[in-house]
């Protein structure tokens, strides 16, 4: 049944499923349209909203270009490569390959979510490509959709922002709920029971999609035959050297400045803890990666490679900024939140907080933003009917997360890294995001947070 599934929800992605870009643009004309028909807003004021939101992901757009930038640099050094080689040649099998990427990227997305879209992606290359020089069939789409359906644990993991927001002294609805610990939300039964079952139900679910007729595998050879190649060092003939060259095959340089980088994260994580971030993440794979690479022009030959991938990221991201400024200053979000709320009670109100995040989520994907925008409004209406406030915050960062397998914003730099597309993938993450509502809806029906 689920393989049926993936081959149905397949043909529909491939048939319908639009260019990233022009998605985004299309989700613009929807926003517009219904904020005129359920806000007091005009034609030009949407417009306004539209423009007063453009700009405001620019500094996140450029953290997502550096962790995919970074971490392709630190993919691609040598060390790092056969590692990631060897855990790529395990699997003997298609299917072990599948259910391998898809617990990894899990794994990875419940320590940091910039870590599991890096990890995915890397994953879903490196064991793709392992596979077609083992001469082992290996459907690409399918592992380019595990990498990424790994990535539905971030917001109950150790960087979901809801929780982590919620927990923090002087959040901005600490006056209406006050401090809510991690140990009531994300070490709550409630999130240990969604990620353990989320950690089998994902990667089985990917799994049993394998194709097994050999004449519908798309091998990576296929997609690109440039991710089979090894990269060759140009090396730079000592005898014809200028100190220029020198200094750009200089090993020395590379590991004082490395040392310097390093230094401040190991300060970081001894001073504040295990607390990760988009920025220590970037730092850390920027100054490792300089280390592993070797020289200072290894390391910029491995940024200009993987630079190639930022471009959906850079214009992308200005269109849904301007979206969540139409959803935001037009009062849209609150209208779409407000509808689920009036039809809830004490048993099915967190089911309605699930499913209207999970909503909102397809026009305003950012974990911060979208708790920004909901968050009063589900806290309004769960202290109205005494509802777990911390159960709350969980509906909501599942939500969150949950839609993201329809809503290929995340997936643009697991895209750029493995070249895919997105209706090459967005199948198949459709029938992770029907498995693992199940999960969600009995875990917030059923378990206390």
């Amino acid at each position: 049944m689920i393989r049926g599934m993936g081959k149905v929800f397949d043909r529909w992605a491939r048939r319908w499923m639009p260019n990233p870009m022009l998605f985004a643009i299309l989700l613009t004309f929807v926003t517009y349209i219904l904020g005129l028909i359920f806000t007091k807003s005009g034609p030009f004021e949407m417009i306004k909203y539209w423009n007063q939101g453009f700009w405001a992901l620019l500094s996140f757009g450029m953290q997502m270009c550096l962790i995919l930038v970074t971490g392709h640099a630190l993919a691609t050094s040598p060390i790092v490569r056969k590692g990631i080689e060897k855990l790529a040649g395990v699997p003997k099998a298609q299917a072990g390959a599948v259910f391998l990427v898809a617990l990894t990227a899990a794994v990875a997305s419940l320590i940091n979510w910039g870590l599991g879209i890096i990890v995915g992606a890397l994953m879903a290359r490196e064991v793709a490509r392992s596979g077609q020089m083992r001469n082992i069939k290996m459907h690409y789409p399918l592992l380019g959709a595990a990498g990424y359906a790994g990535f539905l644990t971030w917001h109950g993991g150790l960087s979901g922002s809801a929780p982590l927001l919620v927990a923090t002294k002087g959040h901005f609805l600490e006056k209406s709920i006050g401090i809510i610990s991690t140990s009531q939300t994300l070490f709550s039964p409630l999130n240990i029971f969604v990620t353990i079952a989320l950690l089998i139900v994902i990667p089985v679910t990917m799994l049993l999609m394998a194709p097994k007729d050999e004449s519908e595998i798309v091998q990576i050879g296929d997609v690109d035959q440039g991710l089979l190649e090894e990269e060759k060092a140009q090396t730079v003939s000592k005898e014809k050297e200028a100190p220029a060259d020198k200094m750009e095959n200089s090993r020395i340089i590379s590991l004082i400045i490395g040392i310097m980088g390093l230094i401040f994260v190991v300060w970081y994580f001894y001073s504040k803890g295990f607390q990760l971030n988009l920025d220590i993440v970037n730092f850390t794979f920027l100054f490792i990666g300089i280390i592993l690479q070797g020289t200072p022009i290894n390391y910029i030959k491995a940024v200009n490679e993987g630079t190639k991938a930022c471009s959906g990221i850079i214009i992308q991201f200005p269109f849904y900024a301007g979206i969540m400024g139409m959803m935001k200053f037009s009062g849209l979000v609150a209208v779409m939140a407000g509808g689920f709320v009036a039809i809830s009670n004490t048993t099915t109100y967190p089911l309605f907080a699930f499913l209207s995040a999970g909503l909102v989520n397809l026009f305003v994907p950012s974990g911060g933003g979208q708790v920004a925008v909901q968050g009063p409004i589900m806290v309004e209406a769960a202290q109205a009917m005494s509802f777990s406030m911390p159960k709350t915050i969980m509906a909501i960062a599942y939500g969150d997360a949950w839609t993201n397998m329809l809503q290929p914003f995340w997936a643009l730099a697991l895209l750029g890294i493995t070249r895919l597309r997105a209706r090459d993938i967005v199948g198949y993450t459709m029938v992770v995001l029907i498995t693992s509502a199940i999960v969600f809806i009995i875990g917030l029906l059923l378990l206390p947070a």
